[in-house]
């Protein structure tokens, strides 16, 4: 048996650093605020992606977490310097976006099954718990339901570049198909969102600091500038599907949406901008229609611009449900989730639109493009 003195040589001495113990502050962390985020490491633009997804939860969880009674005046450094870096690689405002809230913001349970709201987690949440998953993950599904629409887009366009008579009217009737889907898809909202927990304690998390009575002067975004930033909220207005249909159908809208509209596409990724414009670039469908005399191709082309008019009436009642109602409801009996919100805000959207009136606008225009024979 060896002596006990030689088996205390191979234990090594004690210290506090081995077990992470500060000698001035024990088992507290010392100085223990983050330091500067660099974006020097995000190496692919999936990364970028994810970190600005990452950055403007924690900017709106940070602006918002008392409510829109007392929303933060400033976005420290530490998270304003990263956020806008990031954001100035991507070409996207430092504000959540669209982009980020769904585009970005999902993943699926099980890769070998279908996508469908079972198989889908968000990544990234704020409070409203399965209303604000419901929320973001049928959002998640109407873009999916677009995926047809945007490749008979593609179609459309290379057979009146390469005109095949044929192959435009598939892709317009494909196009009708797949804007009547998105609006059954849009239907599964009522299944999944509570309208009072969307009014009372989700929508204050999308909302920015443009055109908001709650932040007339915008944010300080310290270390980037000394004077407020003005960034609209996220909104579906900054979903790419709606412009480009509108693009390839000729749709025009009143100079005021048509302003908003055009607004919302600097906060899509630069890339999903280019195809818009690329869109409407092409030659007029309606003029190739109209020139054609193919009755056939008016009547399918009028059907796709019923159907997204349909699509837009749905979702001003879905709109009404989950705003103008709810609003009244909260009225009435407030809350007790989250401080009531400022009545300036009741009929405005997140984005910062006088909503309904911008809806039934955009709606009415929509139906005005129905092309006859005579035109």
């Amino acid at each position: 048996m060896e002596p006990q003195s030689q088996n205390l040589k191979t234990i090594p001495l004690l210290s506090l650093g081995r077990f992470h113990i500060s000698e001035e502050y024990g088992f507290l962390l010392p100085n223990p605020l983050m330091p500067l985020l660099t974006c020097q490491f995000l190496q692919s633009y999936r990364e970028q992606r994810l970190a600005h997804l990452v950055l403007s939860f924690i900017t709106m969880g940070y602006v918002w977490q008392k409510g829109e009674t007392q929303p933060k005046e400033v976005l420290p450094r530490n998270l304003a310097l990263p956020f806008v870096e990031v954001s100035r690689n991507l070409g996207i405002p430092p504000i959540l976006v669209h982009a980020d809230l769904v585009l970005t913001n999902w993943t699926t349970r099980d890769p070998e099954r279908p996508l469908e709201i079972r198989n889908l987690d968000v990544i990234f949440s704020f409070p409203g718990e399965e209303s604000l998953r419901g929320f973001i993950l049928v959002t998640v599904l109407v873009e999916k339901a677009a995926v047809p629409g945007i490749k008979a887009l593609v179609q459309a366009v290379n057979a009146i570049l390469q005109p095949s008579q044929n192959s435009l009217l598939q892709a317009l009737q494909r196009l009708r198909l797949c804007i009547q889907d998105i609006t059954r898809t849009l239907g599964q909202m009522h299944d999944y969102v509570d309208p009072d927990i969307f009014y009372a304690v989700i929508r204050i998390f999308l909302s920015g600091w443009k055109d908001n009575p709650a932040m007339p002067v915008g944010l300080i975004y310290e270390g980037v500038s000394p004077e407020p930033l003005k960034y609209s909220g996220g909104s579906a207005a900054q979903s790419t599907v709606l412009h480009a249909f509108d693009e390839f159908l000729g749709i025009c809208h009143s100079k005021e949406s048509a302003d908003f509209l055009h607004r919302m596409r600097e906060y899509m990724p630069p890339s999903h901008k280019a195809f818009i414009e690329e869109i409407h670039s092409t030659p007029s469908l309606r003029d190739h229609i109209l020139s054609s005399g193919n009755g056939q191709l008016l009547t399918a082309y009028n059907q796709c611009v019923e159907a997204l008019a349909e699509l837009r009436s749905y979702h001003i009642t879905v709109v009404t449900k989950y705003l103008i109602t709810a609003a009244t409801k909260a009225k009435g009996r407030r809350l007790n989730y989250v401080p009531g919100p400022p009545l300036a805000l009741e009929e405005r959207g997140t984005g910062g639109t006088v909503v309904l009136s911008f809806l039934k606008s955009v709606r009415d225009k929509t139906l005005e493009a129905i092309l006859h024979q005579s035109d």
